[in-house]
């Protein structure tokens, strides 16, 4: 087992999950691990975060980076062909390309259907 995951995750503002959704939608996992430096990630993050909010059937993200420098990225869509207009979005094709050469050591991309989801709020008050 490797050391990004038993790392705690990095301390950030708690923000709530993504609610789910009724299925069958799919599940995008980007796995990374960052080289050293921002070169401008940051500010490309933002702005793929801008873009992928304007696809038909982009439903929503998950994401965390833990200490030892995995980062986990889940996005959600309605359908495979709102996954297809992201991947070919020329925008995000460029941020891929720049990413392989400046910004990731590694990473790994896997897409699931997702069948069932649930989730739970404790109630306030």
């Amino acid at each position: 087992m490797s050391d990004h995951f038993i790392a705690p995750v990095a301390a950030a503002p708690v923000a709530a999950p993504v609610a789910a959704h009724e299925p069958p939608y799919y599940a995008v996992v980007f796995t990374s691990v960052r080289t050293e430096g921002d070169n401008g990630y940051g500010e490309t993050a933002e702005r793929m975060g801008e873009l992928v909010k304007e696809i038909p059937g982009f439903l929503g993200e998950d994401a965390a980076r833990t200490p030892g420098g995995l980062g986990i990225t889940i996005a959600y869509f309605r359908d495979e062909a709102s996954i297809d207009e992201w991947r070919h979005h020329m925008e995000h094709q460029a941020a891929k390309k720049y990413g392989r050469a400046h910004w990731y050591e590694r990473y790994t991309l896997h897409i699931a259907k997702v069948e069932h989801s649930h989730g739970f709020e404790r109630a306030r008050g």
